[in-house]
């Protein structure tokens, strides 16, 4: 492909992209690759150049961009050499007019902008939630350790015990550590909520929201297989990659129970007053995995936000059930939102005058509320929030 023609495909996968966001559709990383999956003539630096550039005027636009050529003349505005490939040439886009629509930039749509701004997301903090996210692994306790483990390459330590940086585009799927289950692919700021549980072995947790089973792995680790530990989720699909991600990485005790949305308690009844800590990683807005997800932000509507924060305010009730006397709730969300995090663990507490907030040390983060948050421009984190409850 020609570079004006990577220009043109670039704006073809954003209107595939857009299309997407507006209706709820695939992720951009799924769009992209159904995209180049009926173009067998792009080599692999045509797939890497046209990915690159859809990407850089994803991060450009704040509001859903009215088409995928309105974002590339955005991003070709500031960038003379790209706004040159606009040259009429065979596969290439049209020339350039005078008054073109062009996209919008900034960091997110107006209202969201806003709701960061007031949660005290603004100027540089905002604009590294944009970033390039870099690897970060977690060396698995189970089979190995960060101090002792042989990789292909020298990763940067971090905060978390066992948590090593890595380029982004490091090729850790194809290591053997990866494939005989000795390290994961894990945010350092996702090892630093597990590490925030602090599960010890032989206890009794819960992961309420466990997904695909990234941190309960990381709570299995922490516990060092003994005790009893149970992955939960309502998607089966999700939950179901846990057994052979559990397999790999040496943590066969973990038991998973799917659950029915809205009737958490009763399918867990079994185990109300009895756990000695339980982590929710609440469904969230995702603000602070935009770097790794940048057009999520042209998803999330204000009817969505209300939406996640009742049900994170519904399983915050129900995990206060599972927790014995003295034991402990770590509510955790991927998101810099107030709404999400410090005002969500003070409607906890209002709601609860019994519990009491826990103080942690995690080596990262600044205080909000009740509660921790980390954010890639201070902490070079995914951004999260955490706060630790006490059961009386």
């Amino acid at each position: 492909m020609t570079p004006a023609a990577r220009v043109q495909a670039a704006i073809e996968v954003l209107d595939a992209v857009i299309a997407a966001a507006r209706g709820q559709g695939a992720s951009a990383d799924r769009v992209i690759a159904d995209w180049f999956r009926t173009r067998r003539f792009a080599g692999s630096g045509d797939r890497r150049a046209v990915r690159d550039l859809a990407y850089a005027a994803i991060r450009a636009c704040g509001p859903v961009p009215a088409s995928g050529r309105a974002a590339m003349v955005h991003l070709a505005a500031h960038d003379p050499a790209l706004a040159a490939l606009f040259d009429g040439s065979r596969h290439g886009p049209a020339p350039l007019v005078a008054d073109e629509p062009e996209a919008e930039g900034g960091i997110a749509p107006a209202w969201l902008e806003a709701r960061l701004a007031a949660s005290g997301i603004a100027d540089d903090s905002a604009r590294a939630l944009l970033g390039r996210a870099p690897l970060d692994l977690r060396v698995n306790a189970l089979k190995a350790d960060r101090a002792s483990i042989d990789l292909p390459l020298e990763g940067e330590p971090l905060a978390a015990p066992q948590g090593l940086r890595f380029p982004h585009g490091t090729p850790v799927e194809q290591w053997v550590a990866f494939k005989d289950g000795r390290i994961e692919v894990q945010d350092g700021g996702s090892q630093l909520a597990c590490l925030a549980v602090g599960a010890h072995p032989g206890e009794t947790v819960i992961d309420l929201c466990a997904g695909a089973g990234g941190k309960t792995l990381a709570l299995a680790a922490a516990m060092a297989g003994k005790g009893r530990l149970i992955a939960c989720d309502t998607d089966r699909a999700r939950l179901s990659r846990l057994a052979p991600r559990a397999e790999r990485a040496g943590a066969t005790f973990i038991e998973t129970r799917l659950l029915d949305p809205g009737r958490e308690a009763e399918a867990l009844a079994d185990l109300a007053g009895t756990a000695d800590a339980v982590l929710i990683d609440a469904p969230c807005s995702g603000t602070g995995t935009w770097r790794r997800n940048p057009e999520a932000r042209w998803r999330l509507t204000e009817a969505e936000l209300a939406r996640v924060t009742a049900i994170q305010a519904r399983l915050l009730d129900v995990a206060a059930g599972l927790v014995r006397p003295g034991g402990r709730l770590v509510f955790v969300t991927c998101s810099l939102l107030d709404a999400e995090g410090a005002d969500q663990a003070a409607a906890f507490l209002a709601r609860h005058p019994d519990w009491t907030a826990q103080e942690f040390a995690l080596g990262a983060g600044s205080v909000r509320g009740a509660g921790i948050r980390l954010d890639p421009a201070q902490d070079s984190t995914d951004g999260f929030f955490i706060a630790g409850l006490v059961s009386p």
